[in-house]
């Protein structure tokens, strides 16, 4: 019972990542931005989702208890959603859970984005995915689910990268001359 509470309350937290995201998509495309990678999008919204639940389902199938994995679940999942309102923080406006760019889109150069190269994915969703998986004692999710968000999460990368090579940076450049 309390480990379905705990991911019901970081799902909650999640929907509010989520209205904030919504609210940022529709401020960007009605100023001219873009969307990319809305396939991938879609694979990874599905995975996220599909995660959750078969978690659920885990623990409610195994009985889970909340023990020593729960508890480094439940700091794993603190620390998450730290990064996720830091990065969501840093990035005000422009931040989504899409792939979108702003017109004239500017490189932040926080020392948080010079660190961790897309911090969002690897100091927000990696743990969160790991600590809910933890928490409900996961391990057949783990192993299923957590490959197959890997390679959307790879491709997603790739993406920006791209977007940073090719339009991000050289915007940056451009406005600074």
């Amino acid at each position: 019972m309390v480990v379905s509470l705990i991911v019901l309350g970081v799902f909650i937290i999640r929907l509010y990542f989520l209205k904030i995201s919504k609210q940022n998509e529709k401020k960007i495309l009605e100023n001219g931005g873009k969307e990319y990678g809305v396939a991938n999008s879609k694979r990874i919204t599905i995975l996220h989702i599909l995660f959750y639940m078969m978690c659920i389902i885990e623990a409610i199938v195994r009985k889970t208890e909340f023990d020593i994995y729960g508890i480094i679940g439940v700091i794993l999942i603190g620390f998450s959603l730290f990064m996720l309102y830091t990065v969501s923080n840093l990035l005000k406006g422009i931040w989504t859970i899409k792939l979108m760019l702003v017109n004239n889109h500017q490189y932040n150069d926080h020392w948080l984005f010079r660190t961790v190269k897309h911090p969002n994915y690897f100091l927000n969703i990696t743990p969160e995915l790991i600590g809910i998986a933890l928490l409900c004692h996961a391990k057949l999710t783990a192993i299923v689910v957590l490959p197959l968000y890997a390679i959307v999460m790879y491709i997603r990368i790739k993406e920006e990268e791209r977007l940073l090579k090719e339009v991000i940076i050289p915007n940056t450049k451009n406005l600074n001359i």
